[in-house]
């Protein structure tokens, strides 16, 4: 909307408003010169900046009124979908019990959010932000991560919504997928599949990914599909479906404490052994991810499976680390 389409709005709310009866469509035609046509635009624009203020009404001689009720400007329209899903993916990642006012505090916004919004608009801006949320998976975690063009980003949201196709240029050739969601760590991947080549799903480095775009061409995803399920098949967010085995650590006695308050894998089976140490299983792949986060814990865990895990790990094992994880 221009500027002065804007101000034209606004002087027609105060009409509207100031005027105890409301404005017909030919009082706005002589106001503001405009053919019938326009007026009628005008009047859908006002219902749709201000959805709680608008009272329709109809004279003796069935001449239609629009008549505003007072309102703030904070009543004006009000997608929703975008606002919600930011505050859907924060509160997932204010996980930690020290974040609990944070938590407290955004929630309250988000229920204020609903409440100012029309009925439909919620239902509707509470669905798309729980599609867009399932398909993010797994809050970020914290610590360094690979630069992700914004555009790119903003992109692969809207695909998401859809669902539609996306069209990405990746590390210099061109690719049309369908998307599933993505998957948050220090390198961050979108799911998707590539129709063109089969029907399994790929994933795509965000940050190798050179351009993206949105397209018009809704697709049907897989009902059957869960991101969260997909997601657990990994340690990190590198999936590889060769290296998907039973994983077993065993910290030490002087690290079983710090190991207990660490949940490595939504799946994971905890035991405290009778020796004091802790043992942690769980069914995953992606064994240099494993060995990246393992080495932080120096010469306080053992890898007892599988093989390959233990013979990256063990080698590399120090003793003079003066903090633990």
């Amino acid at each position: 909307m221009s500027f002065e389409k804007a101000k034209d709005l606004l002087k027609l709310a105060d009409m509207a408003a100031a005027r105890h009866r409301g404005v017909s469509l030919n009082e706005i035609v002589e106001s503001f010169n405009v053919t019938r046509r326009t007026a009628q635009r005008m009047t859908q624009a006002l219902q749709e900046a201000f959805p709680l203020s608008v009272d329709i009404t109809e004279d003796a001689d069935r001449t239609r009124r629009w008549r505003m009720k007072p309102s703030p400007l904070s009543a004006m329209a009000l997608d929703g979908a975008d606002e919600l899903e930011a505050l859907d993916v924060a509160l997932s990642r204010l996980d930690d019990p020290a974040d609990a006012r944070q938590h407290k505090a955004l929630a309250a916004l988000r229920e204020r959010l609903l409440a100012a919004l029309p009925s439909p608009n919620a239902r509707r801006a509470e669905a798309d932000a729980e599609s867009l949320l399932e398909a993010y998976g797994m809050a970020a975690r914290p610590g360094p991560v690979a630069r992700v063009q914004s555009g790119v980003v903003e992109a692969v949201s809207e695909s998401l919504r859809g669902p539609y196709r996306l069209l990405i240029r990746y590390q210099g050739a061109q690719r049309l997928v369908e998307p599933y969601g993505v998957l948050l760590g220090a390198r961050r991947y979108l799911v998707a599949r590539q129709p063109d080549k089969d029907d399994r799903l790929r994933h795509f480095r965000l940050d190798r990914i050179e351009e993206a775009e949105a397209t018009e061409e809704w697709f049907a995803r897989d009902a059957g599909f869960d991101l969260q399920s997909h997601a657990a098949q990994a340690f990190g967010s590198y999936h590889n479906d060769t290296q998907y085995t039973e994983v077993i650590w065993r910290f030490s006695p002087e690290a079983a404490e710090r190991a207990l308050s660490w949940e490595f894998h939504p799946g994971q089976e905890t035991k405290m052994l009778e020796d004091g140490r802790l043992e942690v299983r769980f069914r995953a792949g992606g064994w240099l991810e494993m060995a990246w986060h393992l080495y932080q814990w120096g010469d306080c865990v053992e890898v007892v499976a599988p093989a390959e895990l233990a013979a990256m790990v063990h080698p590399a094992r120090r003793d003079d680390f003066d903090a633990l994880p």
